[in-house]
Order: structure tokens, then C-alpha cells, then sequence
């Protein structure tokens, strides 16, 4: 068995080789834009391509975002990528504004920050993912259960 420098041979704890998550996320989230869940609305009206990452599970779990893209991550640059031949067709620069959503809004901001690597000059994630727009959604609902003017969101 080869062990490195620092770790003993037998011992599962090493010392660390790279950088914390944590790190990664903040330097990620200085990099890219954060919205909140209420104005996710407003964007869509401007064009905004929203790009939801859930896995099929957690989409299934915990309901659809209606009008969003759906692009599981690990298809997420190649389908983005307006050079390349797999681009989704409503991808056809680097202009238009991206916003890309996950279930709490982790996982979006590392994404997104990698969105931005490819060129596109307008990258945000959802705070709070899907979740918190959906726990916003319920929140706003009047009655019948739909909320005024949003019946096509």
C-alpha cells in the first residue's frame, strides 16, 4: 500500500489534500449572482434561461419548476456550451442571463460558477433553491390555491 507523506500506513484519517467544500462555495458565490425566490418571476418575463439541476429523484420528490430547462449536472456545461454540437437550442450565445437552480441552492452555485467559465456573462442561482421558491409559492397562494397572475409560472 502507498501512503503519503504525513499519513501512517493504517490510518483513514489524513491530513487535508485540498480545499474545503465550504471554501469552494464561497469563491464560487463572489463570482456569481444570488437571487431571491421573488424575483425569479420577473426574470423569466426578461428571458431569463432557468436551468433546474435536480436529479430526476428530487424533481419527482418535490415537484417540477414550471418553464425550466432540465438539465441534470452532469450534462449541465456541455448543453450550455453555445459551441458546442449537444447546446440546447434557446443557448444561442452568451448573453442572454442564466439562472440556475437546485433543491436548496448549494450545488446551483458551484454550477453556475462553472456556467460563468464558459463565457456567459450573466450567471445566477436561486437562494434557497427550489425549495425556498416553493415554501414562497405556497406562502403567496390566494385562494383556490394559485397565486394571482402567476397560473403559467
Amino acid at each position: 500500500m502507498v501512503t503519503r507523506p504525513g499519513v501512517e500506513k493504517g490510518n483513514r484519517s489524513s491530513p487535508r489534500m485540498g480545499t474545503p467544500v465550504d471554501e469552494i462555495l464561497e469563491r464560487a458565490r463572489t463570482r456569481i449572482n444570488r437571487i431571491a425566490p421573488a424575483e425569479l418571476a420577473g426574470l423569466i418575463e426578461q428571458g431569463a434561461l432557468v436551468v433546474d439541476i435536480r436529479p430526476e429523484a428530487q424533481r419527482k420528490a418535490e415537484g417540477s419548476l414550471p418553464g425550466a430547462a432540465v438539465l441534470e449536472r452532469n450534462v449541465l456545461e456541455w448543453r450550455l456550451d453555445p459551441g458546442c454540437e449537444g447546446h440546447l437550442p434557446a443557448v444561442t450565445g452568451y448573453g442572454r442571463p442564466i439562472v440556475i437552480v437546485c433543491s436548496e441552492g448549494y450545488a446551483s452555485s458551484l454550477a453556475a460558477a462553472s456556467v460563468l467559465d464558459l463565457g456567459h456573462r450573466s450567471v445566477a442561482d436561486l437562494e434557497g433553491g427550489y425549495k425556498a421558491w416553493a415554501s414562497l409559492r405556497s406562502s403567496e397562494r390566494g385562494p383556490g390555491g394559485v397565486e394571482p397572475g402567476t397560473e403559467d409560472l
